[in-house]
């Protein structure tokens, strides 16, 4: 009971379709491609910032704000690429 043989495979492709439809599969076939993309993105932005930041680098005094990111859109794809703002402190003290 470990192994899906190929009319197990089948029989849940079939399923799959029944229950999404032909035509929504694509899109959210597309929609999982442009969220991993994005993930992966942040998640390599993250390690970059990490490790520019690392404690052995002495602060300055004249310090420039960082350089506004912008998440790259799938080729093909102009309407989701978009500049990221970063979270700023906005409570009052």
């Amino acid at each position: 009971m470990g192994r899906l043989g190929p009319t197990e495979i089948i029989l849940i492709l079939v399923v799959i379709i029944l229950l999404f439809g032909a035509k929504k599969l694509p899109d959210m076939a597309r929609s999982l491609g442009k969220s991993a993309r994005i993930l992966k993105s942040e998640a390599k932005a993250m390690k970059e910032d990490s490790k520019s930041s690392a404690p052995a680098d002495p602060p300055t005094t004249g310090e420039q704000p960082p350089a506004q990111r912008t998440i790259q859109a799938a080729p093909g794809d102009v309407t989701s690429s978009r500049p990221v703002t970063e979270p700023t402190d906005t409570t009052k003290r």
